[in-house]
This record gives structure tokens, sequence and C-alpha cells, in this order.
């Protein structure tokens, strides 16, 4: 399985571009969040990704909600759940985590603890999309230092997915790194490949 991968698209016209022309040429597409800006435009950018959104993976960033997102794409929206997807099991967090200081227009955060239990409600899997990053891994800050999840790094330690894939913290885009045999990567909004045909299948529940 192919898989395309970005984050944080926030609207911009040509990274949507970009991500339609290479589409085409995947199995699987998957969106780690933020592709609104501060909760508005969410509907009219996501029209013309419509065309995609059978084979599209979504979780929300904090700057939409996981209501915002269904609303406006047919895609699969995953917060606090998985799916499966040519057999591999794939896993969806939305939300900055930890949340971020206050902002007026209302971010979309969630608590260590909300995580926490979100990601139990999810169980394991072979891909988590987390919207956040785990503490310490393609989560630098160049103001506030690390700003990654203890939740998903506790979630990554305990359930060895195969890979994360995230975004949020901008000065970390195109980070990539490992947590004991899980790769981790945060995505950015430029198109990244990855191929699944040399893994071994099956991480989902009974």
């Amino acid at each position: 399985m192919r898989i395309l991968a970005v984050s944080d698209l926030h609207l911009d016209a040509q990274h949507r571009q970009t991500l339609l022309n290479h589409a085409r040429e995947a199995d699987l597409v998957i969106v780690a969040g933020d592709l609104g800006q501060r909760r508005q435009g969410l509907a009219e950018y996501l029209g013309p990704m419509e065309g995609i959104a059978a084979k599209t993976i979504v979780v929300p960033g904090n700057n939409e909600t996981e209501a915002e997102l269904r609303a406006a794409i047919p895609a699969t929206v995953l917060h606090g759940q998985t799916t499966v997807s040519n057999g591999m099991c794939v896993a969806g967090l939305g939300g900055a985590v930890p949340p971020l200081p206050p902002l007026p227009w209302g971010s979309f955060d969630l608590t260590e603890d909300e995580a926490a239990e979100q990601l139990r409600r999810a169980g394991p899997a072979d891909i988590l999309v987390s919207h956040s990053p785990p503490k310490g891994c393609g989560d630098w800050h160049s103001r506030r230092g690390n700003i990654g999840s203890e939740a998903i790094l506790d979630y990554a330690r305990r359930v060895q997915p195969k890979l994360i894939l995230c975004g949020h913290v901008h000065d970390s885009w195109g980070w990539r790194g490992t947590i004991g045999t899980t790769r981790v990567a945060n995505l950015g909004p430029v198109p990244v490949w990855f191929d699944t045909d040399d893994w071994e299948k099956g991480s989902c529940p009974a």
C-alpha cells in the first residue's frame, strides 16, 4: 500500500493542489490535522478534495474539531477510533495535546488525561495518526521548547505501532526519528510517501 501523508495545510490552495496532484497515485491519503485556520474556511477549502475523500483518513487539528471535519468532507475522520485500510489498522487522535495557551478563537485542545482516554478507546494499531507529536519527538518549538504529548509517547512505547504520523509543531516539520521500533514523522504540508508492502499486518484487536 502506498500512503501519501501531509499535515497543517491551513487553507493553503497551493498545498491542496499539490496534494491532489499526487493523490491519484496513492492507495491511502492521510492528513494529520489543521486543514482549516482558526476554525474558519473549512467547508469551502475541502470542497475540491471530495474526489479523494473515499481513500482519505483525517484527524482534526487544533484549528478544527471532529464535528467540523465530518460536516465538511465525507472522508474517514478519526478521533479516538480506528479503521482498517488494505489490511492496515489506523488509529487517530486529534487536537493539540497538551493544551496551547488560551487563544481567542477557541483552539481544539486536549489534556494529557483526555488524550490518554481517547488512545485507550482507539486501542492498538499499525499506524497512529495524531495531530500532536509525542513528547521529545518532532515537537521542538522555537519559543516553548518541547511541546509534544506524554500520552502519545506512552502509547508509542506500549503499543509500538509501526508508524506515527503527526504535525502541529511547524518548527519541526520534516523531523524523522524512532521510539523503539516505531518510526515517527512530523509531516508538514509537503506530501510525504510511505510504502507498507513489506509490513506485517494485523495489529487491530480481534
